[in-house]
C-alpha cells in the first residue's frame, strides 16, 4: 500500500473528496473486464529479441481450454440489456499467433469478446513504434476481422502498454523509449488507453479514478500524468479542445484502500481492481469498485468499472472461470434495486463514455457502438445486436 504512494496518494484523496453525492437507485454500472491476454508469455531481450515462453502447441491447446472455459461460465450470465459477460483481449504485437488470434476470434464472434492491441518494447522510438502499430492494427483488421471502425471506415483500435510504461514512464526508461507516445498511438488510430491503474508501480500517474483526456509533453515522459476530466458538454462539438495536439482518453480501472483485507492486521491493501488467483473477485471488491465512482464528470448515474487481468496465466484461470467468477456476476446481476449492470467490450466502454461527454441520457446500454462502430461493421451496414 506504501510502495509508489508518491504517484497515486494525492490523486486518490482528491478522487475520494470530489465523489459526488450519493445517487437515487438504480446507477448504471459499465462492467469491462481488460484482458492482458499472453499466451506465450515470453521474454523480449533489450535488443528487441523475443525469446522463451511456452510452446506453441501448449499455448494454443491453453487458448482453447479458456475459450471452452469461458462459454461454460457465461452461458446462463446475462446483464439488464440481455448480453452476456465478455473479455476484451488486449493481444501482445509480440506473441502474434494466427491459430490463438482465430480461435479467440471465434469466441468474439459469439458475442464474448473483442480483440484489441498491446505492445510490449523497449528501447524504441516513435517511428519504430508508428510502423509497428500500424502493421499490426492491420494485420488484426484484414486477417482475424478484429477492431473496430469509425463511420469514415477507419480502423479504430483500443490499447494497453505492456509493463504499464505508457509515455516512456518507467523512471529508468525501460519497456518504452518513447516519450511522446500518445501523439503515435492517437496517429495510428487509437480510440482509448485502458492500461491503468498500475500501482504500486511508480508509472502510476497521478491522476486517479478519473476518465480524462491527456497529451504528450513534448521532450518528457510521463505524458499521462494528468489531463482535463471528461466531462459532459453543453456547447458545440466545434467549440470544444481548442488545443490542437493530439490528446487520448485514458479510462482507468478503480484504485481504492480494502479496509477489510488488511496487511499485517491494521494497514488496508491496496485494490487496483486486478483479478488474479491471489486476489479473486468477491463482493466486498465489488462494492469497493463501484464506491470509487469513476464517470463522466456531470454524469454521476453512469459508473464505469474496468477490471484488468492476465487471463491466460495458469495460475489466473479459476479466478477468472470458476466459482468466485460466477459468484461475482450473480452478485452483479441480483442487485437490482442498486444497479443496472451491462457488460461491456472496451470499445463499448469508450462509446458510452463519448455519449455521456456529448449529453446523452437515458440507457447507456444504447450507446455500445456510438462513435466506433463493432468489429466487421462497414459503412452503411446495419450493427448487429449481440
Amino acid at each position: 500500500m506504501i510502495r509508489g504512494a508518491e504517484k497515486w496518494l494525492a490523486g486518490y484523496l482528491s478522487s475520494v473528496r470530489t465523489r459526488p453525492p450519493k445517487q437515487s437507485m438504480p446507477i448504471h454500472l459499465l462492467v469491462c473486464m481488460a484482458d492482458h491476454f499472453e499466451p506465450f508469455r515470453r521474454t523480449i531481450g533489450v535488443d528487441g529479441s523475443v525469446s522463451g515462453g511456452c510452446p506453441r502447441a501448449d499455448a494454443t491447446a491453453n487458448v482453447e481450454k479458456w475459450c471452452d472455459d469461458c462459454r461454460r461460465l457465461t452461458s446462463e450470465a446475462r446483464d439488464s440489456d440481455g448480453r452476456p459477460p465478455r473479455h476484451t483481449f488486449f493481444y501482445p504485437e509480440d506473441e502474434y499467433d494466427a491459430d490463438c488470434l482465430d480461435i479467440l476470434a471465434a469466441l468474439c464472434r459469439d458475442g464474448l469478446g473483442e480483440i484489441e492491441i498491446q505492445i510490449h518494447h523497449r528501447n524504441d522510438s516513435a517511428a519504430g513504434l508508428a510502423d509497428t502499430l500500424t502493421r499490426y492494427r492491420d494485420t488484426l483488421h484484414r486477417e482475424h476481422d478484429a477492431l473496430g471502425c469509425d463511420a469514415d471506415g477507419n480502423v479504430r483500435y483500443g490499447f494497453v502498454h505492456g509493463n504499464w510504461a505508457l509515455c516512456n514512464s518507467r523512471p529508468d526508461g525501460d519497456w518504452c523509449g518513447v516519450n511522446e507516445e500518445i501523439g503515435v498511438l492517437v496517429g495510428s488510430g487509437c480510440y482509448a488507453d485502458f492500461t491503468f491503474p498500475s500501482a504500486p508501480s511508480p508509472t502510476q500517474p497521478r491522476t486517479v479514478n478519473t476518465i480524462y483526456r491527456a497529451r504528450d509533453t513534448p521532450g518528457r515522459p510521463r505524458g499521462h500524468d494528468g489531463g482535463a476530466p471528461v466531462t459532459v458538454q453543453t456547447d458545440k462539438p466545434a467549440n470544444r479542445h481548442t488545443d490542437k495536439r493530439p490528446h487520448l482518453m485514458l479510462i482507468p480501472g478503480p484504485l481504492g484502500l480494502n479496509w477489510r483485507r488488511r496487511k499485517r492486521g491494521f494497514l488496508p491493501r491496496l485494490d487496483t481492481g486486478a483479478v488474479t488467483g491471489d486476489n479473486p473477485p468477491s463482493r466486498d471488491r465489488v462494492d469497493l469498485w463501484i464506491r470509487q465512482q469513476i464517470r463522466v464528470v456531470g454524469k454521476p448515474d453512469w459508473v464505469f468499472v474496468k477490471l484488468h487481468t492476465h487471463g491466460c496465466m495458469p495460475a489466473n484461470h479459476d479466478a477468472l472461470l470458476g466459482d468466485a467468477m460466477r459468484e461475482m456476476h450473480e452478485y452483479l446481476m441480483g442487485s437490482g434495486e442498486k444497479w443496472l449492470v451491462h457488460y461491456v467490450s472496451a470499445r463499448e466502454m469508450y462509446n458510452i463514455a463519448r455519449a455521456a461527454e456529448d449529453g446523452k441520457t437515458g440507457n447507456p446500454g444504447d450507446f455500445r457502438d456510438y462513435e466506433i462502430f463493432a468489429p466487421c461493421f462497414r459503412p452503411g451496414q446495419a450493427v448487429s445486436a449481440v
